[in-house]
């Protein structure tokens, strides 16, 4: 489409206009609505990919047709064909292929040293069965998200003033790593960003920060260069500080930067593409920020939708499609996905139960994207973990028809293309205008 710049003063000269940049052109002529406007909007609630939800099956679970659960462990209980007890209260949790076939759950405990905390692995073999059960990290405490390696390794978060992450082995062959230098404070998840060498993380703070680790030899993580996110509360791009002290022992790690960046309380935490998400569930926005141009975006905003489905955003995943997947603290005790079109809908729910006083958590594919795993941290007393197998799409679906659906990735920057010919005068240029092609 064409737009006419005519806020201007004195000639311009081809060289000149090209050499002020776009986002000159667009903070002195075009204005915020424009962007605003070029911008995705937030998700809007409609009918989900695979259909309505269904009655509640033998779990209790409400899935869509095709789609069948299986309740895999419950806290302080033996895990089936396994000499394991599993972990109390199950929170983040993520999926690694096992050598010989297979594949690894990996699920944390939010609970103290004293009953157990730290992190617990599930193995299956090829066809899905359980083979195993075994911890891979003890000693540690208030064990919330957390997320997947590149390499292979689960970092687990602790979520309390001091708390460290730590990196632990899925396959439970070595001793899991104290990581200090990625900082002592409320952790509760993070991300690895391959492309750009760096990882993210979360704090559970009620005005806690976003947080960037740059190791200094990736992908070895005992050393490095730890940030903060900063920008005014409504800035649509980040900056980053630097965090003088990780250790926090000359003060709180989240205080020790200006201008930070406040988030409402930051839960999970996901990178795809280029685009690590977000949630924060203090005021309920599933965000969206891209590492290329540190743009920042609403991927979802209940204050937006206030009837949509999804309440008290949580832990968070991408399939292979593309389709986000949101755990709700809370809520109607659902996983809520959002669609690349950015479609809102529910894609199961518990009910019985499993679903009293409790929230969803640990949401992760298995390596092939077939097969979904969950839990419910206080269900049933203890703790619950369930799978759920069905035709999950595994490639990315064809774009909605109409053309009104906006994709779930920050669009890339826009780029103008501008033809001057000559010198350009103010009396030409407000009579006639200047016509840019986006």
């Amino acid at each position: 489409m064409g737009y006419t710049l005519w806020e201007m003063s004195g000639g311009l000269r081809r060289r000149d206009f090209i050499g002020t940049g776009l986002a000159a052109a667009g903070a002195l002529t075009l204005g915020r609505g424009f962007w605003s406007q070029a911008l995705a909007a937030p998700a809007r609630p409609g009918p989900g990919p695979y259909g309505a939800l269904r009655a509640p099956d033998a779990n209790g679970l409400m899935l869509p047709p095709g789609f069948s659960s299986r309740l895999l462990a419950r806290g302080n209980a033996v895990v089936p064909g396994t000499g394991y007890p599993w972990h109390v209260y199950p929170d983040g949790g993520a999926t690694f292929p096992a050598p010989g076939g297979g594949w690894v759950y990996v699920s944390n405990s939010e609970s103290l040293a004293a009953s157990g905390a730290g992190a617990s692995a599930m193995r299956f073999r090829p066809d899905g069965s359980i083979d195993s059960a075994y911890r891979i990290l003890s000693g540690t405490n208030v064990n919330c998200a957390g997320g997947p390696t590149p390499w292979g390794t689960w970092l687990s978060c602790e979520e309390y003033d001091l708390g460290h992450v730590w990196e632990c082995d899925p396959q439970g062959r070595t001793s899991a790593v104290l990581r200090a230098a990625m900082g002592a404070f409320k952790h509760e998840a993070a991300c690895a960003d391959p492309r750009g060498r760096q990882l993210y993380m979360t704090e559970d703070e009620g005005s806690g920060g976003l947080y960037r680790f740059t190791p200094a030899r990736w992908p070895d993580l005992s050393d490095g260069l730890l940030e903060v996110a900063v920008g005014a509360p409504t800035a649509t791009r980040l900056g980053w500080a630097r965090v003088p002290d990780p250790s926090a022992l000359t003060g709180a790690t989240r205080t020790q930067a200006p201008g930070m960046r406040r988030f409402a309380s930051g839960e999970g935490i996901w990178w795809d593409e280029g685009v690590v998400y977000f949630t924060t569930k203090g005021d309920n926005v599933v965000w969206a920020y891209d590492t290329r141009t540190q743009g920042l975006d609403k991927v979802y905003d209940r204050a937006a939708t206030p009837t949509a489905a999804l309440r008290g955003v949580d832990n968070i995943v991408a399939n292979r499609a593309g389709e986000l997947y949101v755990c709700e603290d809370g809520g109607d005790m659902e996983i809520v996905l959002i669609t690349p079109d950015r479609v809102l809908a529910p894609f199961c729910k518990l009910t019985g139960p499993a679903a009293v006083s409790s929230e969803m958590a640990g949401v992760a594919f298995s390596p092939d994207g077939r097969r979904m795993y969950f839990s419910s941290q206080r269900g049933l007393d203890w703790g619950a973990t369930y799978e759920v197998a069905g035709p999950f799409a595994t490639t990315p679906r064809p774009p909605a028809p109409g053309g009104g659906a906006r994709p779930a990735r920050p669009r890339p920057p826009l780029r103008l293309s501008v033809s001057v010919r000559r010198g350009i005068g103010l009396r030409r240029l407000v009579g006639q205008g200047l016509e840019l092609t986006v």
